[in-house]
């Protein structure tokens, strides 16, 4: 069944004093014409892990027993131990095999090192302080795996002064600085400042199971090159750069970040958490602010990035935790604000997450799929973005500020609980080259309404994007379309709202396919300039012009029997109204109220 809404007004007919409302007529456009069939099958990800493929038994292994361990003590200037695999060269001390050390003391400027061959140390950190002026406060040159402990009761740091000299052909870039896999356990504390580099770098896995983290740096907060993992543990980061951070630009292959538990408190100059790999988050709660906030949305890069702390050393600096973006970075030294950003896709499937960024707030290159969790997202550009496939099946996504709400080649909304808001589109299913939703509706139409209008059908009808409504509870609002596929949309389950703008250049529907509905309940207002309904439905639409309308003026629909099917007030003012649920029978008659306006009108 075709339609296209050249409306007929509802409000401008007066007869005996009363207005009268008066259904759609149709819009040429062929009677056999078929609505594109789309894909509306789940993407599947071969990443998926779980705490017993990410963590070993032994990553988790907190106590020791100070008579079974070697001793460092930490005494200023100077270094003293009771174990012959510890060498000692004025203010650093050498680990050289394997077993248990204790570190306790302060060092004011030194380094510790660990260089074990393929021997596994545990470090004990008991209440120890290490700074060093130029370069790692701890450095792992060598070891099969080191695992460091945050002794309860603890407080730790690691420093570096804000350069790095090296001492080897290493370059070595952080407060923490290992080339080989690294565990923190502990229910103790650490603060790690590196006010010229990163905070911890590891140039293989980085697991954090337990502990109380502080790190502020002027470049990543954590920095791997294979993988980082997390499970538990409190960690504050305050980063110049990204707060997390996984890549190898030499192998395609590594990059990932886990995440499964714990609370993260990142504010980051880059993106919260970036994966060059894929990212996997089930559990935790993660609160980002990235690139000052969706308030810095319009440079969605930074000037300032690599400025750590108002480029002031710790703790002295200014930095507000808002700070406007001043300076315009050129195409090569844009940098990415985004929350959440994998490179070959993201996969939530619990967590509390919170975000606030200048650019995308989760964002995917190829997939992102959404299982489950709480979100609370802000953002200067997409609220979420998957490059290809965006699909979501369940959690609580509230997206209060962005750009587009939700963008993808292809969308599909199997469940979950979804609310919005766009100054844009609310939905971009943007097929082939991304235009952030332009070309569909303006090279689609002849005119609204005019016979020489072509669409539904479109120029071509080339476009392969697609939005695919099958479950869920979706509320949009929005200042551009409330959904823009340049392909198909499809609706068959779920409640689905679009509150749109009253503006004649955007549409409650706007698509170059077609836009099928057999199921669900479907409820849309907007304006009526490019208005278009349902190209295809097996339930009842009810598609209606309803003039300048103001926001809260209220919408009811009745059946024959008076049973009210409808009662709705749009937040924003309106001039179309549509309206589908498996209640509406095509031919049938329905009462309508709009304000203090009525009529009977028939479903298509």
């Amino acid at each position: 069944m075709k339609r296209c809404l050249l409306f007929i007004m509802i409000l401008a007919v007066l007869l005996c004093g009363c207005n009268v409302l008066e259904t759609p007529s149709t819009v040429p456009g062929g009677s056999d014409y078929v609505p594109g069939e789309l894909d509306a099958e789940p993407v599947e990800v071969d990443f998926a892990s779980s705490d017993s493929q990410m963590f070993t038994d032994a990553d988790a292994v907190a106590t020791y027993s100070e008579s079974d361990s070697a001793v460092i003590e930490l005494k200023g200037s100077g270094i003293s131990s009771n174990a012959n695999s510890v060498i000692i060269d004025g203010s650093t001390a050498t680990i050289t095999r394997g077993g248990t050390y204790i570190l306790r003391g302060t060092l004011d400027d030194g380094s510790v090192i660990v260089d074990a061959g393929k021997d596994k140390p545990h470090l004990i950190l008991e209440g120890a302080s290490i700074t060093s002026a130029d370069f790692a406060a701890l450095y792992i040159r060598e070891a099969g795996k080191v695992f460091v402990t945050l002794a309860e009761g603890t407080d730790n740091t690691l420093a570096n002064g804000g350069s790095f000299t090296a001492i080897d052909t290493n370059t070595v870039d952080a407060a923490l600085f290992s080339k080989t896999d690294v565990s923190l356990n502990g229910a103790g504390s650490l603060t790690v400042v590196s006010p010229g580099g990163h905070g911890i770098v590891c140039k293989d896995d980085l697991a954090i199971v337990d502990g109380k983290l502080t790190i502020q740096s002027a470049s990543h907060a954590l920095d791997a090159n294979d993988s980082i993992r997390i499970k538990g543990g409190s960690l504050t980061m305050n980063a110049g750069m990204d707060g997390i951070h996984a890549e190898d630009a030499n192998d395609a292959a590594t990059g990932f970040v886990y995440i499964s538990g714990g609370v993260l408190n990142i504010e980051a100059e880059g993106d919260g958490v970036s994966a060059a790999l894929h990212m996997q988050v089930s559990g935790g709660t993660i609160d980002i602010l990235a690139g000052g906030g969706y308030e810095n949305g319009e440079k969605q890069n930074s000037g300032n990035y690599g400025d750590f702390m108002g480029g002031g050393m710790f703790p002295g600096g200014n930095r507000p935790s808002k700070r406007a973006v001043t300076t315009t970075a050129t195409e090569d030294t844009a940098t990415s604000m985004k929350g959440l950003k994998a490179g070959a896709g993201l996969l939530i499937e619990g967590s509390t997450l919170t975000v606030d960024s200048a650019d995308d707030a989760l964002h995917s290159d190829t997939v992102s799929v959404i299982n489950g969790g709480m979100m609370k997202l802000a953002s200067g550009d997409d609220g979420i973005h998957a490059e290809t496939d965006l699909n979501i099946t369940a959690g609580q996504i509230e997206i209060t500020q962005s750009y587009e709400g939700l963008e993808a080649k292809n969308i599909l909304l199997t469940g979950g609980k979804i609310s919005l808001v766009a100054t844009d589109d609310g939905l971009n299913a943007a097929g082939g080259v991304d235009g952030s939703g332009e070309g569909g509706r303006d090279q689609m139409f002849g005119g609204m309404g005019q016979p020489g209008g072509n669409r539904p059908g479109g120029m071509g009808g080339t476009s392969d994007g697609s939005v695919v409504i099958s479950g869920g509870e979706l509320y949009v609002q929005a200042s551009g379309d409330g959904i823009d596929a340049n392909g198909s949309i499809q609706i068959s389950g779920g409640y689905t709202v679009i509150c749109g703008p009253n503006n004649g250049d955007t549409a409650t529907l706007d698509y170059d396919i077609s836009a099928s509905i057999t199921g669900g309940v479907f409820i849309g207002t907007g304006a009526l300039g490019m208005a278009q309904t349902f190209s295809a439905n097996t339930q009842g639409v009810l598609a209606i012009r309803a003039n300048n309308q103001s926001s809260g003026v209220k919408i009811t629909v009745s059946d024959s029997s008076g049973k009210e099917l409808l009662s709705y007030e749009p937040e924003l003012a309106f001039s179309v109204i549509i309206y589908s649920a498996p209640e509406l029978v095509s031919g049938q008659s329905y009462h309508v109220t709009v304000g203090s306006q009525e009529a009977e009108l028939n479903a298509s």
